[in-house]
């Protein structure tokens, strides 16, 4: 191919072209750019023929990465028995690049860390005598069956740890009847996505709004035209702004250096002065989205149900509910611990809620996300009155430690997990869980214990509608 005549056209200017001029760019490439790119914005005429690959130059000693070791090969996917396994075994599969931007989190990970602690501090109360031969762990989505209550949260640039990408995640999902939450930075596009899902697979879309509004506008219409599986639209609040994600700023590399072509920001202007990954993913995101403008544009160009991601206290989760019925649901998370450093764990959000608004759980589906390691984590969730858990970077370890079968990997673990924890809580079905069987005494004094401050919100919004 020719790109000479895209070259003032590409999204990060023309030097990291140049640069790679006369090599074989396909390693640096195809990671970053969604299947179908060169063909949509280069004319027939720029096919040049076909490469010999044995002509192409060759480097004199390729360099290992430091942190990769040498290996005879991954161990046996069977053989690795928990979420954490599976994260060190992609963790010497992937690039240092990949590791990077999936690991990273903003400033000092408290967040991040504590996400992962936050459970732990939870306690089960297992019940005896209670047949629990059968276990159904089937449940519904804004009125869709799903198989598991486990969900995939999204996830971006999954091309980076396989190349099936978000297309191997959901494969995986399909195994399972889970949900997949398809990420605005997706490293396919949403029809990539969904071509080969079965009838019946739920997908869900996250936005990110743009500042050129015309750009979130085009996309809300190819989504619409994919409303027979994908089944919602959430729109993420908590990063309107990009977190400091200094391990992923520190992966500078060719490839880090690449304008990320997600599959929704095709033509997009880059970030001046790079940045990594997760900074020129943001670039172009809008920073002034409002309760007063945003739902009533976003009701313009989609008849798709609406969910919230990024709730992190009981006031924003209590105006989500005064926007019922446009706002059908919110997912509590504080965007991996990858935003707002020292933000609470969506579990802590979630026990907020109970506290000051419990009413928030008759109209809206809640779900968290973040931090979920074993089954015990999701089933104390569902029994706090979470819909449904998600699990995000921990399906993009699984695509890295064995492409989509490391993803079905994952999910197998957490619903075993999942199934023994209710058994033994004597729970047949997910509606069984409920508030007797966990003990959050431990962790109710690090609840927010300040006013409620409810009262002022339904003026607010009556004044609004």
């Amino acid at each position: 191919m020719s790109v000479t005549s895209f070259l003032p056209r590409h999204p990060g200017g023309s030097k990291i072209v140049l640069q790679l001029a006369g090599t074989n760019a396909t390693e640096q490439y195809d990671p970053v750019h969604p299947p179908g790119t060169l063909e949509e914005n280069l004319p027939p005429s720029a096919k040049l023929g076909s490469v010999e690959p044995d002509t192409l130059p060759k480097d004199e000693a390729p360099k290992k990465e430091a942190h990769l070791e040498e290996q005879q090969g991954p161990p046996p996917l069977e053989s690795l028995l928990n979420l954490d396994e599976i994260e060190e075994v992609a963790t010497k599969q992937i690039s240092k690049k990949a590791w990077a931007y999936y690991f990273s989190a903003a400033d000092d990970l408290k967040s991040k860390r504590l996400n992962n602690e936050a459970y732990s501090s939870i306690l089960l109360r297992p019940r005896v005598f209670v047949d629990c031969e059968k276990c159904d762990t089937t449940t519904s989505f804004l009125g869709h069956c799903v198989g598991t209550p486990i969900y995939v949260s999204p996830a971006a640039m999954a091309r980076l740890a396989h190349p099936t990408g978000e297309q191997g995640i959901a494969q995986a999902c399909s195994k399972f009847g889970a949900m997949q939450l398809i990420s605005n930075n997706a490293s396919m596009t949403p029809e990539q996505i969904v071509a080969d899902a079965p009838v019946g697979q739920m997908f869900g879309w996250q936005l990110y709004a743009q500042i050129d509004a015309k750009k979130s506008e085009v996309m809300l219409g190819r989504i619409n035209a994919l409303s027979a599986k994908i089944k919602f639209v959430c729109l993420t609040l908590d990063a309107p702004v990009p977190g400091k994600r200094e391990h992923d700023e520190r992966s500078q590399n060719v490839a880090a250096n690449l304008p990320v072509a997600s599959a929704a920001q095709a033509g997009a202007t880059p970030k001046p002065g790079g940045g990594g990954i997760g900074a020129q993913l943001f670039w172009g995101t809008s920073p002034n989205l409002t309760w007063k403008l945003t739902l009533p544009w976003l009701a313009q160009h989609t008849d798709l149900p609406i969910v919230l991601k990024g709730i992190q206290t009981h006031e924003d989760a209590y105006l989500a509910y005064l926007h019922y019925p446009q706002v059908k649901g919110i997912i509590l998370s504080n965007h991996g611990g990858r935003a707002a450093d020292t933000a609470p764990p969506a579990v802590y959000t979630l026990l907020e809620i109970r506290k000051y608004c419990p009413e928030v759980f008759a109209k809206l589906e809640v779900y968290v996300d973040g931090g979920i390691k074993r089954g015990t984590d999701v089933v104390k969730a569902l029994a706090l009155g979470a819909k449904g858990v998600g699990i995000g970077r921990a399906a993009l370890w699984g695509l890295g430690a064995g492409g989509p079968a490391g993803v079905e990997r994952t999910l197998e673990i957490l619903n075993d997990e999942l199934k023994t924890a209710m058994r033994l809580l004597g729970a047949q079905y997910v509606s069984d869980l409920g508030l007797a069987h966990v003990n959050t005494r431990a962790i109710d004094q690090l609840i927010y214990d300040g006013p409620a401050g409810l009262e002022k919100f339904g003026m607010w919004v009556s004044s609004k509608l």
